[in-house]
């Protein structure tokens, strides 16, 4: 006979085993992405009691108790009551996001969600963040320690963000004694994600600025959901990064894409992402390329001490990131619709890189004339 579904697994512990011990664990951000992802991760554990989604569209998770609002509310506390640990995981981090709608969401929800646990009697609350907090610098040891001096900038999208959600995290034990926070940071993750550094892989070309040392280190999102179980379980707690076990130097990841570089001087590639940025043509803030320039790769001690292993290596996860964008076209951080796409591809990437400057010119005087 097979076993039964994990959601009607789940649904028989919590309603047939009143008594089963575990933490009951709320979830923001469980409708999609990793949020969804770990919901049903959770409801289908043995280990957990219970599992409280929030977000502000119910989600597919049959097996867990839905509450449908923003985590800015504070009347999210009183759906916080009974809960021994919170995951937040209702960040925005969309490229198309206009950036101070996107600092506002994610600053207050975080600052919502830490003070409504704590007022709650919530004792640990679980944040998600990236390793880029770190910072992408020539000078970054290979690989980094949890402990690294976080030297970001807010430079990169998100990023700044990243780097408040940092602050309060290590400000909220302070401010509320008894509340444990932990950390969890994932390197370049995959796995229906849409960021800056995956549709990196969508180009024609992949830049590669001159003199940079890049190298490259993946973390597949269900890596990253059994990491923060092992988070919301008490298995290993502080601050935390997950990603591949090694990294993969530009020249690995180029044999393995099939995808050939484009290689540019520093000022540039720097200079036309910082112009295109500017007048709105591309997503993508040229801090960004610091990320595809030099290393921020982590070490994961403490996960690997606490018994965590990653399931996924970085040339597997590497692979289905290709497959996932293939079709896609991008260029300069910006997707291209179909015909642009052909376009790029008979002038050749770069072209269409070093074109940005008379973009940039026409641009300029069709404002003019306005």
């Amino acid at each position: 006979m097979s076993s039964p579904d994990p959601q009607v697994r789940a649904a028989r512990n919590q309603s047939t085993n009143p008594g089963l011990r575990g933490p009951v664990v709320a979830v923001t951000g469980a409708a999609s992405g990793v949020g969804a992802l770990l919901t049903e991760r959770l409801a289908a554990s043995e280990e957990i009691k219970q599992v409280i989604a929030i977000d502000e569209r119910r989600g597919e998770c049959a097996a867990a108790q839905w509450h449908i609002l923003d985590v800015r509310d504070p009347a999210i506390a009183e759906k916080l009551r009974g809960a021994d640990v919170v995951v937040h995981l209702a960040l925005d981090l969309d490229l198309e996001t206009d950036g101070a709608a996107r600092t506002a969401y994610n600053v207050r929800g975080t600052q919502t969600v830490l003070t409504a646990a704590a007022a709650a009697g919530v004792h640990r609350v679980v944040l998600c963040t990236s390793a880029m907090v770190y910072g992408a610098l020539p000078d970054n040891a290979l690989p980094l320690s949890e402990d690294a001096e976080l030297r970001a900038t807010a430079e990169a999208t998100g990023v700044g963000d990243l780097l408040e959600v940092e602050r309060l995290a290590r400000r909220a034990p302070r401010a509320h004694p008894g509340l444990n926070v932990t950390v969890v940071r994932p390197a370049v993750l995959v796995g229906g994600t849409d960021t800056a550094l995956t549709r990196y892989f969508e180009s024609p070309r992949l830049l590669v600025v001159a003199g940079s040392r890049p190298a490259w280190q993946f973390c597949h999102v269900e890596d990253l959901c059994s990491a923060l179980e092992y988070a919301v379980l008490e298995k290993v707690e502080g601050e935390l990064a997950v990603g591949c076990d090694g990294w993969l130097e530009q020249e690995e990841v180029e044999e393995l894409s099939g995808i050939r570089r484009m290689e540019l001087p520093s000022a540039v590639a720097l200079g036309a992402a910082a112009r295109l940025h500017r007048i709105g043509l591309t997503p993508s803030p040229a801090g960004d390329l610091a990320y595809t320039m030099y290393p921020w790769v982590v070490s994961g001690s403490r996960l690997h001490d606490a018994g965590w292993r990653p399931q996924w290596t970085n040339e597997e996860v590497l692979s289905e990131l290709l497959e996932e964008v293939s079709g896609r076209h991008t260029v300069a951080g910006r997707r291209l619709g179909r015909k642009d796409a052909t376009a790029a591809g008979a002038a050749g990437a770069t072209v269409a890189l070093l074109g940005a400057a008379a973009v940039v010119r026409r641009a300029r005087k069709a404002r003019r004339r306005i």
